[in-house]
């Protein structure tokens, strides 16, 4: 279970009958697919070390001045992941629809990056934002076009998806590069994400937020399957999702594998906690007005 979350996997409830604690305004759900990782796997590992390296986390946030705890946050547990992609996206849309449907905020834990498809699916946005180290716009890799180095790709391909914003990438093949001079694409590399600003292209549009864990720098999250040197700094991924979450209805955060001491998996939950607190931060605030 995802420290600070009520227990909500199999039905069961560790902290009190669900009756007392309300309906959940965010809900973890783990996606272990390990299907298409390209060079190193382990994907399937993730949202288990993600929520164990998050067991350290303090609960009060003294920025925002609230507890994680306080701020209905439920574990689903784990998608259990089989061979078949396509039936498994689809059976993995069912259950973040769900959430939807229930007015919270879906929480994926990757998983390979192929599943953002599927959160992109529930929640039907008009933005996708992604930290990343890749382009992912191949429109298929070795004969597989849904391979997580073809997911944004796909993403653009949703009905209700305009753009995409990709920040911190840094490689991708000619084609790719290509796709990515369309106008539904920005691409933001690593040098210039502290400086970039979304302006007003984000009010009055549904945004799904996305992040890789390889947009980081590997010497900072080397537990991934496709390091990607040159790339963030963990602050700088921090400020991005605090930027986007108060108006990010969709979040995700993708493939961290067991091949580090836990760096890639601390820095994964560190920013989903900060994607929680900014994004009900936010809501509170709305609230008062």
């Amino acid at each position: 279970m995802f420290p600070g979350a009520t227990d909500e996997r199999g039905g069961s409830d560790t902290a009190g009958d669900a009756a007392d604690r309300g309906d959940p305004n965010f809900v973890v759900v783990g996606a272990p697919l390990d299907a298409t990782t390209t060079f190193q796997p382990g994907t399937r590992f993730g949202p288990r070390r993600v929520r164990t390296f998050a067991e350290t986390f303090d609960d009060y946030d003294r920025r925002t001045d609230q507890y994680f705890s306080d701020l209905g946050v439920a574990d689903h547990g784990d998608v259990r992941a089989w061979d078949d992609v396509p039936d498994y996206l689809e059976w993995l849309e069912g259950s973040l629809r769900d959430i939807v449907w229930d007015d919270a905020v879906p929480l994926l834990l990757g998983g390979e990056h192929t599943v953002s498809l599927a959160g992109v699916r529930a929640v039907e946005p008009e933005v996708f934002v992604c930290l990343d180290a890749h382009l992912d716009l191949r429109d298929d890799y070795d004969g597989n076009d849904l391979s997580h180095a073809c997911v944004t790709r796909r993403i653009l391909e949703e009905e209700s998806v305009e753009e995409a914003i990709v920040l911190g990438a840094r490689t991708g093949s000619e084609a790719e590069w290509d796709r990515a001079d369309a106008d539904d694409v920005t691409v933001v590399p690593p040098e210039d994400v502290g400086d970039f600003t979304f302006g007003d292209r984000l009010e009055g549009r549904e945004v799904y937020l996305s992040v890789d864990i390889d947009g980081a720098d590997p010497a900072y999250a080397p537990g991934t399957g496709t390091m990607e040197p040159f790339g963030l700094e963990p602050r700088e991924m921090r400020d991005v999702v605090r930027e986007v979450a108060p108006r990010a209805t969709g979040f995700d955060v993708v493939e961290v594998n067991d091949r580090d001491e836990g760096q890639a998996a601390s820095l994964a939950g560190k920013l989903l906690r900060e994607y929680v607190y900014a994004n009900a931060a936010a809501a509170g605030a709305s609230d008062e007005e």
